[in-house]
């Protein structure tokens, strides 16, 4: 007698054989794509330098905490508005922004972005440059990678 094949049996057997294809060491290997993420933080750095107060708005919510070494007050989105809207009134601008290392922790819909940073600028014909190390935090939310907190500190 042969065994009969219903729908179930059917299931069965193309479940298993797509979970023996995705192996344990498969799945780990994977790297979430990344370009969303990093565009918006590109975006958050730019817009402070341009002043970009509706953008910053945008992605840096109201619950922001925002910590800067030697700086003993932490800031919120508040203060992160204020001070771009100040550096752009004063006529500062961004001269290079770079990120020569950077690497991304995801835990769910929260991501953690570890770099060091490179910041020239100039105001009022001075030019200045900084550098140091930056750890964001991102979130995913409403279809968009926003930026509630981050620490940066400088390097000598």
């Amino acid at each position: 007698m042969k065994p009969k094949w219903n729908q179930w049996n059917r299931v069965l057997v193309i479940a298993t054989l797509v979970l023996t294809t995705l192996s344990p060491a498969r799945l780990w290997a994977q790297k979430p794509n990344d370009d969303q993420l990093l565009r918006a933080r590109e975006t958050v750095w730019r817009s402070w330098f341009a002043g970009d107060t509706k953008t910053l708005e945008e992605l840096v919510p109201p619950g922001a905490i925002v910590m800067s070494g030697g700086e003993e007050k932490w800031k919120n989105q508040a203060d992160v508005l204020r001070t771009a809207a100040e550096f752009h009134a004063q006529g500062g601008k961004l001269l290079r922004l770079e990120f020569p290392r950077t690497e991304v922790q995801h835990f769910g819909d929260v991501a953690i972005i570890w770099s060091s940073y490179v910041v020239d600028t100039e105001v009022d014909g001075k030019r200045s440059s900084d550098s140091g190390r930056v750890t964001e935090i991102f979130v995913w939310q409403h279809g968009r990678w926003t930026n509630p907190g981050w620490h940066t500190d400088a390097t000598k």
